[in-house]
This record gives C-alpha cells, structure tokens and sequence, in this order.
C-alpha cells in the first residue's frame, strides 16, 4: 500500500499570504514589545521565529509565539519588559526560566512571559556547532541568517521582524518552498540530518501534516544507513516518541506513517525487543500500515464521532494490530505483549497508552467471539466463550447480555473503537481483503452496535451494584471479606446484567437462594 505516490504538479496549489495579518492581541504585543525598544533605547531587532511565521502566511491561527533576540538573553529581554511596565504605573508579569536541555532539544536557556494573557517564549538568535557522536550542540550568539540556515526546514525558517513588521526569508526559498509545498533543509540534507536527527522525523511530521513533498534528496538523506543509526543513537526516545504522537495525533497518520514505512524507518522508530514471539519480518511494517489506512477509512465511513484521545488510541491500535498476539520474554522471562514494549521503551509514552492500546486488542478478540451469535437467532452457550466460562445459570437468552455488558464495562467509553477494531478483524483479515469488504464491515459494525443500544448497555459501565461487599458479608453470614466477596460480587453483577429491571429485593433473593444451594451441595 502506498499512498505518497502524488507529486508535486498533482498537488493542489498552496495559498500563501502576501503579508501577515496581525490580530488585535498580536498588535497589542507586538506594540509594547516596540515601546520597551524605544523607551531604552534598545537596537535589539525582535523576531518571531519558525511555526508561528508559517502557520500566519498559511492564513491558519497560531498561538505559539516565539521571540528571538539578537544582541541578549531571553531572561534579560524580560527584565526590561518589567522595567518598563513599573515606569508606566502597570503591573509586572513572572518570569519563567526554562533551563537548557539538549536531551529534550532545549539547547539553550528560553525565558517566557505572559503578555496581554498569551505566553511568549523569548531566546537569543544562535549559531551552532555538532560532535560526531552527539545531537548536543555547542552553542552561541549568532546571526539572524545563521540561525535561519540552522533550522530544520526552510519552511520553518523564515521570520517576522518586529521592528520592521515585515516577513524576513534568510535562507532565500523559505517562501517558494512553503508556496510550492515542498519539504527541503536549509543545507544539505545529510549533514543537516547527521548534526540532529530529530529532524527526519519532523520532516516527516511536517510533510503529511501539510501535505508537502518531500524532495528526492531529503528522501535519500532520511533512508540513508548513516542517518538511520544516529535517529537510533543520539536521540532521545522520549523525543521520538513526542514527534510520533504528534503525527498520530495529527490531520495526517496514515500519510505520516506510510512515509516512516517508505523510508525504512518504521523498526528504528518503533523498535521492538530482540526475542520476539513470532520473529517480525521486516515487511511487516507495511501491514501494520496497511490496517491503520483500512482502519481510518472505516472509521470515517461508520461516522463515528470520537474524542481525540478515543481517535488517537483507535489509530495506535490498528496500526499495531498485526503484533497485538506477537510477545518476548522480559528479563524475569515473562511474556510480554511486544506493543508495550514499543510503547514505553520504544517511543516512551505513557504506561496508560500502553495499557489503553492492549485493552482495545483484548477486548477486540473478545467481540469476534460474540458477533456470530449478535448476528445470527442461536441462543449463545458460553462453553464457545472462552474467555469467559463462569456465567451464572440463567436462560440462554439472556448470556448474550451478560457477556456483551461485561465487556462493555471492561473498555467503557472505546466500545465502539473496540468493535470497530473487532470488524476489521471479521472472518478474513488480511490487510487486501478487508479493504474490499469495508462496506460489508460497516453493516456488521452497525448491527452489533444497534444490537447493544437495543439491550440498553450503552453507559452499562456506570451502573451501581445493587447489594454491596459489607451487605453480601452481612446477609450471607461471612464474618470476614475476601474472595468469596469478590465471587459474590462477579456473580450479582452478572445478574443484574441479565435482569436490568430487577430490584435489590430480588437480587438479594437470587443470592441467598444461591448460597443455600451451595451449602446443600457441599
């Protein structure tokens, strides 16, 4: 599957301002920013740098304004910011210092100020030098053009003069880059790639973002061995990860990790452990590909409208559906599932995305056990249900419920992103099949999800236990609490699922008659 086939004479025409529309609050700013300059008497040339100059000439909102300065430190700049505000009688504003951190690509001090209720980050213009075997810079004072031509992307390296009030293009194709839709660094590729690595994977991010092209020799620069193993060595994994969820996250995912995939960057972005049960191939990472874009499409077919996170964690999930049963050995020799692996050592996310992500595919394997029985008139027997053997004795019509609503009120709110999963995943799923089929898996998506509304299990997650642990001791005579509570628990929570009209009278009725029949049969 490839879907960066386009090329540049196919792609729409990019609309670019002439000239950057300011807001009312921008104005504001940038007008005492210029009144601090002439009330010092500062020849500091003030800058707002890369995404928010691009995103401005794209006619798109952007509240992320950052100030680079020429001639002194961020911290200083904010200081006299202060100064003068005391010197007109209006009131002072914090400073914050966040301190350099190469690891997290902080290379030098930012200082930040919140300016007519917006944040401003304010740092020195820099020039930087790489070692070999480090993404850390030595770092100094630079030019307004050196710090251009040191950005990742031409794109991103124009500026917005203050004091001039016009749009600055060092590099001299920063514009015809942006207006042609075109993804290039300022210097060579390779080099560019080689001092921080980083920068292929916001290249990538940026491309599917915008839906630029990538140039041949940007493409043969992130592919290359070298730059391969400097993403692997000298960047943090945290910061990988932070660049992946942005692309997830994004306009773009399908597009974003296609071109990870096309690059021969999918197993150095999302590495998996070496002892993997089944092995890997290495072509395995078009598949994955291949059911996050099966995936999406069926999502946008359905309609479903889910929340960003429920989008993100869905799109996580069918992307690493092929490896949702492929696990390793961790250092106690237990098996692992390799996606937690991916996502808390690979990419370092949170452990709940992880367990998020593992949840989906569970519960997902769980539904293809049920949809025959939602889809077809046979009573369900629960000897078909392994994953759940122990349901009370109660008339074969009513299992289906109980089961549905237990898994419902395992995932809670990603039902539907687990159904939907589950879908792809019906009868055939190989990544060709089910794109054939997606109109088929819609219908089947649609019945059991009309199904469940129908037994009213929609928020079933929500649904309080009618007798609690300290009742069930009580009535029962326990003396104590323990597993035979949580038994209990398990067992009056199936049949409430079962009866969703009883009353506590006769939840408690059901119980004690259960006991009794326990105790007659010991």
């Amino acid at each position: 599957m490839s879907t960066t086939n386009g090329t540049l004479s196919s792609r729409p025409p990019v609309v670019v301002k002439e000239d950057i529309e300011l807001s009312d609050k921008e104005k504001q700013i940038f007008d005492q920013l210029r009144q601090v300059l002439s009330h010092f008497n500062l020849e500091t040339k003030l800058r707002v740098a890369g995404g928010w100059v691009r995103d401005k000439l794209l006619g798109k909102d952007c509240y992320d304004i950052d100030i680079a300065l020429d001639n002194m430190l961020g911290k200083e700049f904010c200081e006299k910011v202060n100064e003068y505000l005391v010197s007109t009688g209006e009131e002072t504003h914090g400073i914050g210092v966040i301190q350099s951190n190469p690891d997290q690509s902080k290379h030098l001090e930012t200082a930040r100020m919140r300016l007519f209720d917006v944040w401003i980050d304010f740092v020195n213009l820099r020039s930087e030098d790489y070692t070999e075997n480090s993404r850390i810079p030595t770092m100094k004072f630079g030019t307004a053009e050196q710090d251009a031509y040191r950005r990742d992307l031409t794109i991103n390296s124009l500026f917005y003069n203050i004091n001039t009030c016009s749009v600055e293009d060092l590099t001299g194709r920063g514009l015809d880059d942006l207006k042609s839709g075109r993804i290039v660094t300022p210097l060579p590729p390779k080099e560019t790639f080689l001092d921080d690595p980083l920068r292929v994977v916001r290249a990538i991010r940026f491309s599917a973002r915008f839906e630029f092209e990538m140039v041949e020799e940007l493409k043969a620069a992130a592919a290359d061995e070298d730059v391969k193993s400097a993403i692997a060595d000298k960047i943090s994994r945290e910061r990988i990860g932070h660049e992946v969820d942005l692309m997830v996250s994004g306009n773009q995912p399908v597009k974003a990790m296609a071109y990870i995939s096309e690059l021969g960057l999918f197993w150095v972005v999302f590495t998996p452990p070496t002892n993997c049960d089944p092995s890997i191939s290495e072509e395995l990472d078009r598949v994955c590909v291949g059911f996050m874009d099966v995936g999406w499409k069926h999502m946008r077919e359905i309609g479903c409208t889910f929340s960003e996170e429920q989008r993100r964690l869905y799109s996580y999930a069918s992307l690493f559906l092929p490896l949702r049963k492929t696990v390793y050995l961790d250092n106690k020799k237990k098996k692992v599932p390799v996606v937690n692996h991916i996502f808390r050592n690979s990419l370092k996310l949170k452990a709940s995305d992880a367990d998020d992500v593992m949840r989906l595919h569970n519960t997902a394997e769980k539904f293809l056990t049920l949809i025959p029985f939602v889809l077809s008139s046979d009573d369900l027997q629960t000897a078909e249900v392994k994953w759940e053997t122990e349901v009370i004795d109660v008339p074969a019509s009513l299992k289906l419920r109980i089961l549905l609503g237990l898994l419902l009120r395992e995932i809670k709110d990603f039902w539907r992103a687990a159904l939907m999963l589950s879908t792809l995943l019906y009868k055939n799923s190989s990544v060709d099949a089910i794109a054939g089929e997606l109109e088929e898996r819609r219908e089947v998506f649609n019945k059991v999800e009309q199904e469940i509304l129908k037994l009213g299990l929609d928020k079933v997650w929500e649904v309080k236990p009618l007798v609690n642990g300290k009742d069930i001791i009580r009535l029962l005579e326990l003396g104590k609490g323990g597993p035979v509570v949580s038994e209990w628990q398990r067992k009056l929570l199936q049949w409430q699922l079962a009866y969703p009209s009883g009353s506590v009278e006769e939840c408690i009725e059901w119980m004690t008659r259960q006991a009794q029949l326990k105790r007659v049969k010991t």
